[in-house]
């Protein structure tokens, strides 16, 4: 668990991801939790790269993030989302933020990447807030991001 000055950030079990996926209504999502969860269920020695994040305050559940995995070369990629109502109160920065410090200080972390939608400036925000820069490159779903903050 990761404690922030407001937030609370955590993994959550395969049985809350299973309540999560069939709860979820949007297709896209729903496909992406399925995948979390069988990247926690194959790789259980590295479950924390592939699960859902929560993200609380004050006991209330306001988003999720994740990473895609730890891949060989020492490059992780986090994902995240806040819920309705809860966006440009600076959270979702905050999470990030505390993320990557995280990630940074993990075993065979090398490179943290981000990637988000072209249109979506409020993300771009975000990570630029946190430390990242567009890496010049165009993923799957929009301009690429590098984390190049300081690490503690």
């Amino acid at each position: 668990m990761i404690q922030t000055e407001r937030l609370k950030i955590y993994t959550v079990s395969d049985d809350e991801m299973k309540k999560l996926i069939a709860e979820e209504t949007d297709d896209e999502m729903r496909t992406a939790y399925q995948e979390m969860l069988e990247g926690c269920i194959s790789h259980p020695e590295q479950r924390n790269w592939y699960a859902v994040w929560f993200m609380e305050l004050n006991g209330k559940r306001i988003g999720d993030l994740c990473f895609k995995g730890l891949r060989a070369d020492g490059v992780v990629e986090i994902g995240y989302g806040t819920y309705p109502g809860f966006e440009s109160k600076g959270y979702m920065t905050e999470a990030v933020m505390a993320l990557v410090q995280w990630a940074s200080r993990q075993p065979g972390v090398l490179c943290i990447e981000a990637e988000t939608d072209r249109d979506n400036k409020a993300s771009q925000r975000v990570l630029e807030k946190s430390g990242f820069v567009p890496s010049g490159e165009i993923g799957e779903e929009g301009p690429r991001f590098v984390w190049v903050g300081k690490r503690r």
